[in-house]
């Protein structure tokens, strides 16, 4: 069986297609998914930089889209040959893995196995970020930082659709008309800008109701700025570094709420998950929520993608194909 093996941690050279070992069968609760496209995620990069440690060798990936080839002992919302996707299980940049048949998600019959790969971790992550700290209505504003971004692409489709009024932040004009096209109707591109200042005139002087902050350090200070009287801040990322410590009566005067958000802790049940993992669907089968799926690379490119993630040199998400090395290998499909 091929698969992207780490054997130790550094850039993006670590990553190697290997032959390693079939997979053993399911045990009770499992199930043996033939993965066909794997997510590429900065928790990816992370985890090969060692920022995540993980012990060496493994075989980095936790977000896909398969089919499920055999179930272990227990399992009765499963059976070979159902379509799958899947975040938050290890081993997906391989051509087969082990997984925990409650952490599965059906994918419907309409979707590719791309957007399988596609939706789960940007998705959910979304939905959890606009639902369940202050729920954007109408005449809101929802200050969206990295708004070009796959997470920030939906959560700016996602909080419009709501009714809000977006704002979103970017690093280059390229990027501000991806933000457009996803909904924004105030883009900030903060290279040229003062986001704080610019949040302010937007809004008249009131703040955003809603700021939602991927990028941590460099933005955090400006957040606290920029919000509301009785706003909110979610930070959920840290791509400039961890936020600098603040004391919990700074956020007295205003009343501003802020809180730490990360997706495992908000699907930590069957129920919960596929009800997030549902409500992304339909959303993106009403045709109001789009994917944007930046490319597509066959397996072995993997240190290809990552090179393209860690740069920012893409503007939305990017898949493995592994059914594309397995065709490319004269294997089976």
């Amino acid at each position: 069986m091929k698969a992207i093996r780490v054997e130790r941690i550094g850039g993006p050279e670590v990553l190697k297609l290997e032959d390693i070992a079939p997979i053993e069968e399911p045990g009770p609760g499992q199930a043996v998914v033939r993965v066909v496209a794997a997510g590429v995620n900065f928790m990816d990069v992370g985890q090969r930089r060692g920022s995540y440690p993980r012990e060496v060798p493994f075989t980095p990936g936790a977000e896909g889209a398969g089919v499920v080839e055999s179930v272990g002992k227990g399992v009765a919302n499963l059976k070979p040959s159902d379509r799958v996707a899947f975040t938050g299980l290890p081993g997906a940049y391989a051509e087969a893995m082990v997984a925990d048949a409650t952490r599965l998600i059906p994918l419907p019959d309409d979707f590719t196995f791309e957007q399988g790969a596609a939706f789960p971790l940007q998705g959910m992550t979304a939905h959890y970020l606009i639902h369940e700290f202050r729920k954007p209505k109408a005449g809101d504003f929802v200050l969206v930082h990295a708004a070009a971004g796959g997470v920030g692409g939906l959560l700016v489709q996602w909080a419009r659709h709501l009714g809000a009024t977006v704002i979103g932040t970017t690093s280059t004009e390229e990027k501000a008309r991806t933000a457009r096209e996803a909904g924004a109707e105030h883009v900030i591109i903060y290279a040229d800008e003062d986001f704080v200042a610019e949040t302010k005139r937007i809004t008249s002087g009131h703040g955003a109701d809603l700021i939602i902050d991927g990028v941590g350090k460099s933005t955090f200070k400006g957040d606290l700025e920029a919000v509301a009287i009785r706003g909110h801040i979610v930070v959920f990322g840290a791509s400039s570094g961890p936020i600098d410590p603040i004391s919990p009566n700074a956020l007295a005067g205003r009343s501003i709420s802020v809180a730490g958000g990360s997706l495992q802790n908000f699907i930590r049940t069957r129920e919960e998950l596929m009800r997030r993992a549902n409500d992304v669907i339909e959303g993106i089968r009403q045709r109001w929520l789009k994917l944007n799926i930046a490319a597509v690379l066959p397996l072995e490119k993997a240190s290809e993608a990552h090179q393209l993630l860690e740069n920012r040199r893409t503007q939305g998400k990017l898949v493995l194909s592994v059914a594309a090395t397995r065709q490319a290998a004269g294997l089976r499909g």
